[in-house]
């Protein structure tokens, strides 16, 4: 489906209160209710935008969940003027600005102008992708984290295109992956893990940190990924655009063959899709194939925990993993728990002996300890 451009509502224009007297108290009253009716009008349109990108959507939905393998060759104009109004009003009016300098007010001031510029722009291929700005946020362990931020078009951009996208890979994505998805909190993945380690028999527990993932997603790989579903050039290029912008930290632009730039909209669905073709479909296969017992498998973004009920799987699992990541993803995997939960009758296998604390443990204090408090693990590394 093609969307035309709207035509310009007409807009009533507020205009300053009366200084004389004469001016009588109904002139007032009606232009206070050209003001208000403005903004119906406003609120009217918006409605009908979302309704109509909301429909076309969908249909791309279906497409998706009922020919799994078919790549989507025609996607690009879904980015419409509609959905592009709707993505910058997604954005938080108090989010920092990017290398641009750009607020949510300032844009907002000319919103219609801006909002066709940038469609045409974007439809004649002349619209430019500018480097994202790098900020640290401070993390629980002392570290930073680092972050990119957009400028605001790229934001606008970057959220219609994740919206068309998500409709896709939405269908595509596995039940165990969590984190960027909608109903799928970290709320949402602590309590799936709850209920696995305590309706299965899993007794070994495997959690992966995946290190500075966000950083280190090889940039190839990921393209070749989406590729498996998205064969629109104008979309891909879109996507590349991105990932060659650079960041800007210290009036110095660097530009990486890796990384999805954390921080940016389109990052966590760059993520998603990457560890679902680099992992999640290799990790399902391999429970179907390999385990020979219970396996409970739980990913957030790039934490995963996977349960076994046999520890000789456990450790054919990691080391397959291992070598599955460093193949296909060039990703490194140096950080690792395993370790033996108690029994329901509060037995623990003598040889978990004094060992350290799971930094697991962060996730589940953050979350008022829930999965603690439903299954007392003792731990053990190697």
């Amino acid at each position: 489906m093609m969307y035309e451009r709207g035509k310009s509502d007409f807009a009533i224009r507020a205009v300053k209160p009366a200084n004389k007297a004469e001016r009588s108290a109904a002139e007032l009253v009606e232009q206070r209710a050209g003001t208000k009716g403005n903004a119906d009008q406003q609120s009217t349109r918006r409605a009908q935008e979302r309704e109509s990108v909301s429909q076309a959507l969908g249909r791309i939905r279906q497409a998706a969940k009922q020919r799994k393998k078919e790549k989507f060759t025609t996607l690009f104009h879904h980015i419409s003027v509609g959905l592009l109004r709707l993505a910058f009003f997604e954005i938080k009016k108090d989010a920092a600005p990017g290398v641009d300098g750009l607020t949510w007010q300032d844009y907002e001031a000319d919103l219609d102008r801006n909002i066709e510029d940038l469609h045409d722009r974007v439809h004649r291929g002349a619209y430019r992708a500018q480097p994202s700005r790098r900020l640290y946020i401070p993390k629980p362990d002392g570290r930073q984290r680092p972050i990119a931020i957009a400028a605001l078009e790229d934001k606008i951009v970057q959220r219609a295109t994740a919206a068309v996208l998500n409709t896709i890979y939405d269908e595509d994505f596995l039940g165990f992956s969590y984190g960027f998805r909608p109903k799928r909190s970290q709320h949402a993945a602590l309590d799936a893990l709850v209920v696995g380690i305590t309706s299965t028999k899993v007794n070994w527990i495997l959690e992966v940190d995946v290190q500075s993932f966000f950083d280190e997603v090889s940039q190839s790989w990921l393209m070749r990924f989406l590729e498996h579903r998205i064969a629109d050039p104008r979309i891909l290029h879109l996507i590349q655009k991105w990932l060659r912008a650079g960041i800007l930290e210290d009036e110095v632009v660097t530009v990486r063959e890796k990384g999805t730039g954390q921080g940016s909209v389109i990052s966590p669905l760059l993520a998603n899709a990457y560890l679902h073709y680099s992992f999640d479909l290799w990790a399902e296969r391999w429970r179907r194939r390999e385990a020979t017992g219970d396996m409970i498998i739980v990913r957030y973004a790039d934490d995963i925990v996977v349960g076994f009920e046999q520890e000789t799987d456990a450790r054919r699992f990691w080391d397959a993993m291992r070598d599955r990541l460093r193949q296909t993803a060039d990703l490194q995997l140096p950080r690792y728990v395993l370790y033996l939960r108690k029994v329901a009758r509060g037995q623990v296998s003598p040889q978990a002996e004094d060992p350290p604390r799971p930094h697991a443990g962060k996730d589940q204090g953050g979350c008022g300890g829930t999965a603690t408090a439903n299954a007392s693990v003792d731990t053990r590394t190697r």
